[in-house]
């Protein structure tokens, strides 16, 4: 297997990554105004992420930092060319941080809630556009040059991918919280979930359907979100919170594979094709990619055992007393 076929790979990977377990993040930053009875209900909602939700925004600088080392033109043309919309997922990033790293300090907590719901309503949306965009294919020049407008990126294809991530987020922090909550807190989670299901598979195919990847690892990925999202709702109705939030991770795995396995062998499709960004005229050089692989064999291991090692440490759920 060449390099380029192995960096876009793991670069699909790191997005997996960040998806799944920032996913459930967003989620419990949507949820967090509507389960939540009182300041108790709101600290146990904000307790069940509090040691986990910095080391799951690793996996996005991870991503940026691997895209721009093994794909140069892909990262300066993505990040020109979005240049709003990712400074808005930054922004709201920061002010989710701040709010989360603040609430427990301040006698107040309301300014801190609304900055923790903003900043994760809003990229869990506004990634949905951005990777529906890079799927869909924007207007690129000979110099692989974003050529469009804010109002390019905003056309009904990545509204519909922004609101299927949306939902798909929102329905993983349920399943979330529904694992690591007790009581009427979890019972609250757990009708969330089954109300939003429905909708966030009608909505999350929609979108896959409308982007027809036609090859055959894209179908099957679809069938397997399908699937994932059906089982996490089956898994829910039967009470059985840990199967539920394995089954809604694998779609969020099975969503992204769907995404980058339509891009191949783009990074960034152009409406002009001959325009287009691909893994090799996007790529480093090959000592670059050599140097990147030995690097990433022998520190990938380690961060992913700490990070497991975190979760388990973390793992019990949490009643209103904590």
């Amino acid at each position: 297997m060449e390099l380029t076929t192995v960096w876009f790979v793991l670069i699909a990977v790191l997005w997996t990554g960040y998806f799944v377990l920032e996913g459930f993040d967003f989620g419990v930053g949507i949820l967090l105004p509507f389960l939540s009875r009182g300041e108790t209900d709101r600290r146990t909602i904000v307790t069940t992420i509090g040691p986990v939700w910095d080391g799951n925004e690793v996996w996005l600088l991870v991503a940026g930092g691997a895209t721009f080392a093994a794909f140069p033109e892909w990262y300066a043309t993505l990040f020109s060319g979005f240049y709003l919309p990712l400074f808005l997922i930054l922004l709201a990033l920061i002010a989710r941080g701040v709010a989360l790293e603040y609430r427990g300090k301040s006698d107040s907590t309301r300014g801190w809630d609304r900055a923790f719901f903003w900043g994760s309503l809003g990229p869990a949306f506004l990634w949905g556009v951005a990777f529906a965009n890079i799927l869909r294919g924007v207007p690129l020049d000979a110099d692989h040059e974003y050529t469009g407008t804010l109002l390019t990126l905003l056309n009904p294809f990545a509204l519909l991918g922004g609101l299927a991530t949306l939902l798909l987020f929102t329905l993983h922090g349920a399943i979330f919280l529904t694992l690591r909550t007790t009581g009427e807190l979890r019972q609250s989670a757990s009708r969330t979930a089954k109300s939003l299901a429905p909708v966030t598979i009608a909505v999350v195919i929609a979108f896959l359907l409308f982007a027809g990847g036609g090859k055959p690892i894209w179908w099957a990925a679809v069938a397997l979100v399908a699937l994932g999202l059906t089982g996490a709702l089956a898994a829910t109705l039967r009470g059985r919170d840990g199967w539920a939030f394995t089954a809604s991770a694998i779609a969020v795995i099975a969503l992204v594979t769907a995404l980058f396995s339509g891009l191949w062998p783009n990074v960034l499709p152009a409406l002009d094709p001959a325009n287009s960004l691909t893994v090799t005229n996007a790529a480093s050089s090959p000592y670059t990619l050599t140097v990147m692989t030995w690097v990433a064999a022998i520190f990938t291991p380690v961060v992913l055992a700490y990070q497991a090692w975190t979760y388990w440490v973390f793992r019990r759920r949490l009643t209103g007393a904590t």
